[in-house]
């Protein structure tokens, strides 16, 4: 193991943070969450377990970390496609979307366990960052999807919502999700534009049993 030399600096301890990151997310890729642990991430890294303890003290916070760094470039990439003032048709919006669906897939991996298991384990102050940038992007979402879309804020927060979990509990592809978006656009112009959500089955959470399927 080498010498290992404790971050003093904000910038050094957000490199030590950011290596742990790194190292988490490694180990997802290739075991499930289960099996990974603040044991295994050491390890990775060539630290003790001590010395993580020193940045993270449960392996949920470094997976929060790592799914608000995703979730940030998920919507930075929708806000970016969305601009304010545009125009898009309700196709247009479904083909967009479904295209940074398929390009932030391992955002999608790690918002099917946010809510049950890595929220739950974690410490006030590193949640409310996290929830802290979740409603900034949200909201901003919201307010310009109830303009492209001519609904309410709050159905525009639920529409993305529906989204976001459909594409997280079943890993669809890009054109089944084209489908499924558009039909329930089209249903809610057909309601008068009072948007009711998208039907998709509860996803079950089994720690360490998921398997992605890949994208067509």
């Amino acid at each position: 193991m080498a010498d290992f030399i404790r971050a003093r600096s904000d910038e050094k301890k957000e490199e030590r943070l950011n290596e742990i990151k790194t190292a988490a997310e490694t180990l997802f890729a290739s075991a499930p969450y289960g099996e990974i642990t603040l044991t295994t991430i050491a390890e990775k890294l060539g630290w003790s377990r001590a010395n993580l303890y020193k940045y993270v003290t449960t392996k949920e916070e470094s997976f929060l970390e790592i799914a608000k760094d995703k979730m940030t470039a998920y919507y930075t990439a929708l806000l970016s496609a969305f601009p304010q003032g545009n125009n898009y048709s309700p196709e247009v919006i479904a083909e967009v979307w479904a295209g940074i669906l398929n390009a932030h897939q391992d955002y999608m991996r790690y918002v099917s366990y946010l809510n049950p298991i890595i929220e739950t384990n974690v410490t006030v102050e590193r949640l409310a960052v996290f929830k802290k940038h979740y409603y900034a992007f949200t909201n901003t979402l919201s307010d310009r999807l109830a303009k492209m879309l001519c609904i309410t804020q709050d159905a525009a927060y639920k529409l993305q919502l529906d989204i976001l979990f459909f594409a997280s509990s079943t890993a669809i592809c890009a054109k089944n999700f084209l489908r499924n978006f558009f039909n329930a656009l089209q249903s809610n112009k057909d309601r008068q534009r009072s948007y009711t959500g998208i039907k998709y089955e509860p996803y079950r959470i089994r720690p360490g049993r998921i398997r992605q399927k890949q994208v067509q």
